[in-house]
């Protein structure tokens, strides 16, 4: 589906609005030190693109939530869903590059008309480790996703899920009423196909995401809690947490303004910088494709209309040899990456 004119005028006015607060926020207590400076102190600028590992494709902005901390401003009203025909441009890429990764994100990326095809297809290639970020209550949405379970088992998908808490009250309040219920009985039924048990090769890792104006905490140890709780409570294993930091962008950036935090958690994010933590983001072995087939180092530049620096722009005029060794855009948001044991998609990027 193709937004409007209009849409994408808002879209690219929001994209402005919110790279303008980032770049020229007013703080009481002085300017913050720009994220380019910063990792030119350790002689880590310009950030460049390494050998590409990674391919992370955004099938649509269709979900069936609205979570409040959501960089993607997903919703069941986003209309914004990738075509087949882009989908059959992105088969050619994976078919042919180095990556060993393929990972479907959204949205909600089951919303996708074409989702089954595409994955049935993707599965061909013959990735290492082929991810499909659920936020876990699709499954039990709809009647027509209630065998996903063993859909992906089929394919061998590593199913990685958003859980923001292993209470009732800290999920709902991030992800909606009812979003807890729907999130235990369909990890239970991913665990009832094989899915995150100890000695199975069927992957399942959680996500966390605070749900407030802080940063996560040690990856390790909540990893431990969200298992013993899990378990102990709802009988529920999985493999790995992932812990990610939420960045000051979309719906996460108005939150912060609108609760007058946005200050003190940019103050947060730069005391907590840690330049080991740079060498490591995301950014530099992953290339991240927007549902329209434009590249971005990231999907949260994605969602800034932060394009890639490069000549080649969109998924059909594809050069791997072109991409590799760009610069990266950057922007105050990357503090978010960098801060602490850092952030990603896989959560932690230093022990």
């Amino acid at each position: 589906m193709i937004k409007s004119l209009k849409q994408q005028e808002n879209a690219l006015a929001d994209s402005k609005r919110q790279l303008e607060i980032l770049a020229n926020g007013i703080f009481k207590t002085g300017e913050l030190p720009t994220f380019k400076n910063k990792i030119a102190e350790s002689n880590q600028f310009p950030l460049q693109a390494k050998k590409l590992e990674i391919l992370q494709i955004n099938v649509g902005y269709m979900c069936n939530q609205v979570c409040t901390h959501c960089h993607v401003d997903a919703g069941p009203d986003r209309k914004e869903i990738m075509t087949k025909e882009t989908m059959l441009q992105c088969l050619e890429v994976i078919k042919n590059t180095g990556a060993h990764t393929l990972d479907l994100t959204g949205g909600a990326p089951e919303m996708n008309p074409n989702f089954r095809w595409f994955v049935e297809e993707a599965a061909k290639a013959g990735v290492t480790d082929f991810i499909v970020r659920s936020n876990l209550t699709i499954i039990r949405a709809n009647k027509k996703y209630y065998d996903l379970p063993e859909f992906f088992k089929k394919h061998n998908v590593h199913v990685v899920s958003s859980m923001p808490h292993w209470t009732k009250g800290k999920t709902d309040k991030q992800r909606g009423d009812g979003v807890f219920a729907k999130s235990i009985k369909a990890l239970q039924e991913l665990n009832a196909v094989g899915y995150g048990m100890p000695d199975s090769n069927l992957r399942l890792d959680l996500v966390y995401n605070p749900s407030g104006a802080f940063l996560p905490g040690n990856q390790a140890a909540m990893e431990k809690d969200f298992k013993k709780a899990l378990l102990e409570d709802f009988d529920i294993q999985f493999h790995n947490l992932f812990a990610i930091t939420n960045l000051p962008i979309a719906r996460f950036l108005d939150y912060l303004i609108a609760s007058e935090n946005y200050e003190d958690y940019m103050y947060s994010l730069v005391e907590a910088y840690n330049p080991s933590a740079v060498k490591n983001v995301m950014c530099t072995n992953t290339l991240s494709i927007s549902w329209d087939g434009y590249l971005y180092d990231c999907d949260f530049n994605q969602m800034l209309n932060l394009p890639v620096n490069s000549s080649v722009k969109h998924i059909s005029e594809y050069n791997e040899d072109l991409l590799e060794g760009r610069n990266i855009m950057i922007s105050q948001h990357c503090y978010g990456c960098t801060a602490g044991a850092g952030s990603s998609c896989q959560g932690s990027v230093v022990d």
